[in-house]
This record gives C-alpha cells, sequence and structure tokens, in this order.
C-alpha cells in the first residue's frame, strides 16, 4: 500500500463535513431555482416577454438571476403559493361534493342489484330479501 491510495479512514472528518455542506447547498439551490421556474410560469401577472426574460435571467446568471428574483418578486411567491394550494383543495372540494351528489340516487340501485344477486345464489332467502328491499327503499339502511 502506498500513500496515494484514499481509505476511508484517510479522509478527514472536516472534509466529509464540508462535502457533505456543500452537496446539501448544491441540492437545495436547485430546488430553489425549481421554485422559481414553477412560479415564474404559475404567475399570471407576468407577460410572456416578462416570463422569458426571467426564465433567460435565471438560466443565464443563475446565481445572480435567482437572487434578484427572489428579492424582487419573493414576498408574492409565498402568496402565490398558497393561492394554488387554495384553488387546487376547493377544487378537489367540489369534485368530491359533486361525485357525492352524483352516487347518492344509484346507491340504493346498487344495493337492490347486489341484494337480487345475493338471493339468486341462494345466501339469502326471500324473506330476508324482501326485508332488506324495504330497508333500502325506505332509506333506513344508513
Amino acid at each position: 500500500m502506498s500513500g496515494d491510495t484514499y481509505l476511508a479512514y484517510d479522509y478527514p472528518l472536516l472534509s466529509a463535513f464540508w462535502t457533505m455542506l456543500v452537496f446539501f447547498l448544491w441540492v437545495m439551490w436547485f430546488v430553489l431555482l425549481f421554485r422559481i421556474v414553477v412560479d415564474i410560469f404559475r404567475d399570471d401577472e407576468l407577460s410572456g416577454w416578462a416570463k422569458a426574460g426571467w426564465l433567460a435571467f435565471c438560466i443565464l446568471l443563475p446565481f445572480l438571476g435567482v437572487f434578484v428574483y427572489v428579492i424582487a418578486r419573493g414576498k408574492n411567491m409565498g402568496r402565490r403559493e398558497i393561492k394554488q394550494a387554495r384553488d387546487q383543495q376547493q377544487a378537489f372540494d367540489s369534485y368530491v361534493r359533486e361525485t357525492a351528489k352524483g352516487s347518492a340516487p344509484t346507491s340504493s340501485v346498487d344495493e337492490l342489484a347486489k341484494l337480487s344477486e345475493i338471493r339468486a345464489r341462494g345466501d339469502i332467502t326471500d324473506e330476508e330479501y324482501n326485508r332488506a328491499k324495504q330497508m333500502v327503499l325506505s332509506g333506513s339502511h344508513h
């Protein structure tokens, strides 16, 4: 073994710490850059040329572009993100409401179909089927 081979115990702890720190900062940098690019496209107030300008600025001069963007437009970035999250939540809520509304009338029909299927298989008697059918039709099964 000569002195030019590096084993794990030859690697100083401080160097490992700095390597991890630089790597972490590098990852954070890309996360920030990605969020800014998403924010540029999400902002409806910017014109197409303004979006293209900010995008070119952030890609051609990445560090300066990102820092200038955060200083100039950072405050509203969070607001736009919150607004989008709220819009998505509202869309999801209205979808759930519409789906629940749409399925309510057919649920009793589905249950009756399942009941007649179970009766046809012989798992329940005619009397049990009629009792269950009355419960479904009267709406007291929930």
